[in-house]
C-alpha cells in the first residue's frame, strides 16, 4: 500500500523548514519507526520516521529543497515482502559501520536498523549494554544515543550540525571557503537584525555581590545534591529573582502586538543555551510554581536535549523573559539583544574577585556584571532600572526569595 510521507505540522512561529539530510535511498528497505530524513527549521531538527515496514519508492523533496508544513516529501510503500526481504550486501550496513572495528561490527545484532548500527559502530557501544524502548524491545537510535549521554561517552554530533570549517593558516596561501548559512545561524541573524531595528532598545547595568549565593551553595549543595539528585547552580536563584521582579514589575514581562500590550499572567522564562548548531532558548514554563530544584532539574534536561539535538518545538516557543549567561564563556560584561516579541531580557556575566568598600572597609568580593536589555517603547528606565536593583536585592539576599518576602 502507497503512503504519502509528509514534513511534520510546523507551528505558527514556524514557516517552513529544508530537507538537511535523506537516511535512506529509493528503493532501499526501511523498518517501521527508522529516521527517513530530516528537516531542519529555523529552530530545531526535527526526524521523520518511517510509519511501517517498507520501502521508498520516490522522493518529492530532495535534500536542501524548502518543505512546508504537511507537505509530501515522498511515496513509501508498505510491504511485507520489502520488509523481510534480506538486506543487499550494498547497503548491508553504512560506510561508516564497515569501517568501525570488527569486534563492534560482529556485536551489533543484524535487527539493528541501519541508521542505529552506524551509531553503535561510531560510539563503540556494545548493543547489548543499551535498553531498547522501540516496539518489541527494539533499540532505536535515540535509546543509543540517552545510553552515551549517561556513560558520558562521546556525545554523537546533533542531527544537520554545522560543517566544522577546517582552512589551511600555511604562510603564503590565501585561502577562502564559502559556506551557506544553516536555517538557525539564519533566522538568528534575521531576529538581531529585527531587534535592532525595530526596537527602541537601551541597556542598564548594575553589579551583584555573588557570596551570599555561593556561601549557601557552599554550606547545602551537598544535602541538595543528596535530596534532588542534581547539583544546585547560580541559574535557579537568577530564575526565581527574575519571576519575582517580574511580578512587581508587569510591563517587564509584557509584550508589543501591533498597537496592543499584552501583559502575561504567567512567567516563562527562556534560558539561553548554546549547542552545536548555535544559540537556542529553551522556555521553563510557569516558573513562579517551580522550586530551586525543579528549575535546576528543567534547565538540565535542556542542556542534555541541546546537546544531542533533541529539542522540540514546543520546548523552545514562546517565553515572556530571557536569560542568558554569557559568563560560562569568560565574558565580563556584554549588551544581551532582546528576543522579540519579548521586552525585555537580563545577561549574566562571568563571577571576578573585585576590591570593594563595605562599610568603609576595602574587601574582596566575588561581583558579577548584570545587564538588562529593554525595549523602550514600553519600559521607562527608572522601571527598567529599579527591575534590575530588585534582582540585585534578591540575589545578595536570597533569604528574601526562599521566604518570599
Amino acid at each position: 500500500m502507497a503512503i504519502e510521507i509528509k514534513a511534520p505540522v510546523f507551528p505558527e512561529s514556524v514557516a517552513d523548514g529544508t530537507v538537511a539530510t535523506w537516511h535512506k535511498k529509493v528503493g532501499e528497505p526501511v523498518t517501521r519507526d527508522e529516521v527517513l530524513a530530516d528537516i531542519e527549521t529555523d529552530k530545531v531538527v526535527l526526524e521523520v520516521v518511517a510509519p511501517a515496514d517498507g520501502v521508498l519508492t520516490s522522493i518529492a523533496k530532495p535534500e536542501g529543497e524548502t518543505v512546508l508544513s504537511q507537505e509530501i516529501l515522498a511515496i513509501f510503500e508498505t510491504s511485507a515482502g520489502s520488509a523481510a526481504a534480506s538486506t543487499p550486501p550494498s547497503v548491508a550496513a553504512p560506510k561508516e559501520a564497515v569501517a568501525s572495528s570488527a569486534a563492534v561490527a560482529a556485536a551489533a545484532p543484524a535487527d539493528l536498523a541501519p541508521a542505529v548500527r552506524k551509531v553503535v559502530a561510531e560510539n563503540q557501544v556494545d548493543p547489548s549494554q543499551v535498553s531498547g524502548s522501540g516496539r518489541g524491545g527494539r533499540i532505536t537510535k535515540e535509546d543509543v544515543l540517552a545510553h552515551l549521554s549517561a556513560a558520558a561517552a562521546t556525545p554523537v554530533p546533533a542531527p544537520a550540525a554545522a560543517p566544522s570549517i577546517a582552512i589551511s593558516t600555511a604562510v603564503g596561501e590565501r585561502i577562502e571557503k564559502r559556506v551557506p548559512m544553516t536555517r538557525l545561524r539564519a533566522k538568528v541573524a534575521e531576529r538581531l537584525l529585527q531587534a535592532s531595528q525595530q526596537t527602541a532598545m537601551l541597556t542598564t547595568f548594575n553589579e551583584v555581590n555573588m557570596k551570599p549565593i555561593m556561601e549557601m551553595r557552599k554550606g547545602y549543595g551537598e544535602r541538595f545534591e543528596k535530596r534532588h539528585g542534581i547539583r544546585l547552580g547560580f541559574m535557579s536563584f537568577f530564575v526565581k529573582a527574575a519571576v519575582e521582579a517580574l511580578k512587581r514589575f508587569p510591563a517587564v514581562n509584557a509584550s508589543i502586538d501591533g498597537g496592543d500590550i499584552v501583559y502575561h499572567g504567567y512567567h516563562d522564562i527562556g534560558v539561553a543555551v548554546s549547542s552545536d548548531r548555535g544559540l537556542v532558548v529553551p522556555v521553563v514554563r510557569d516558573a513562579e510554581r517551580m522550586n530551586l530544584a525543579e528549575i535546576e532539574k528543567n534547565i538540565i534536561d535542556y542542556g542534555k536535549k541541546a546537546r544531542d539535538g533533541k529539542l522540540g518545538l514546543e520546548d523552545i516557543t514562546g517565553g515572556t523573559f530571557t536569560i542568558s549567561n554569557g559568563g560560562v564563556f569568560g565574558s565580563l560584561l556584554s549588551t544581551p539583544l532582546l528576543n522579540p516579541p519579548q521586552t525585555a531580557i537580563l545577561g549574566m556575566h562571568k563571577i571576578q574577585d573585585r576590591p570593594m568598600a563595605v562599610n568603609g572597609q576595602v574587601v574582596i568580593l566575588p561581583m558579577m556584571y548584570l545587564a538588562l536589555s529593554y525595549d523602550h517603547r514600553l519600559i521607562d528606565g527608572k522601571e527598567a532600572v529599579s527591575f534590575l536593583v530588585t534582582i540585585k536585592e534578591l540575589v545578595e539576599d536570597p533569604a528574601l526569595l526562599l521566604l518570599d518576602l
